[in-house]
């Protein structure tokens, strides 16, 4: 509905990125890599909200960075309806309980965490990390790719078994504390093993649910 609306899944997809990310500025390679389109359809829509005076344009070392216009009178109708409030709230940019549900559906899901493009204020690489005791990689996927839909964002995944994931946690491998060191969201922890935010760099809890 939102797309026959606006007349343009990549418009659509801009607005979903800065609306969801006000006060923080983006280049246009960026901006691609982010939502998925290609560069030409990008640079055209950009064009298009900059000059409806929905986003602004600013040079910054020999780079054009777009960024929301949030004094525009518009600005707030239009965050009404791109921005679920429940999920700025909490700082991730998608209903992590919707998203628990679908990841849980599709079989044994031990862990989830959202990081980097999902949560606002993350610096992760990895934007889903996903411990299971074996899963469909091809449901994975097709769980994966309506998450970036709902996102407007490409995402980077790792996937763990969930006994070297636990292991990991337990040495405090350098891979999963960067993830639990910086913002993040934990969508799913079946057997509630990963420690408080304030204890990431201590011990896990004692039993992991085996």
């Amino acid at each position: 509905m939102v797309d026959a609306l606006f007349g343009s899944k990549t418009r659509v997809k801009l607005l979903n990125l800065f609306l969801n990310n006000p006060g923080r500025a983006f280049y246009v390679r960026e901006i691609t890599r982010d939502i998925g389109e290609q560069i030409n359809s990008v640079r055209r829509e950009l064009a298009n909200l900059v000059s409806v005076g929905v986003i602004r344009a600013d040079s910054s070392n020999n780079k054009l960075y777009y960024e929301v216009d949030t004094a525009q009178k518009f600005y707030e109708p239009l965050r009404a309806i791109f921005t679920n409030e429940a999920a700025v709230a909490s700082d991730v940019k998608v209903s992590a309980k919707t998203w628990a549900k679908k990841f849980a559906a599709v079989g044994d899901v031990r862990i989830v965490i959202f990081a980097g493009k999902l949560v606002h204020g993350s610096d992760s690489e990895v934007d889903i990390l996903i411990a299971d005791d074996g899963l469909s990689q091809i449901k994975l996927k097709n769980v994966v790719k309506a998450l970036e839909r709902d996102s407007s964002s490409s995402l980077a995944y790792t996937t763990l078994d969930y006994n070297d994931f636990y292991y990991r946690l337990s040495v405090r491998d350098q891979f999963i504390i960067d993830v639990l060191n910086t913002k993040h969201a934990v969508v799913i922890d079946k057997n509630k093993i990963l420690p408080e935010e304030n204890d990431v760099n201590n011990t896990t809890k004692e039993d992991n649910g085996n």
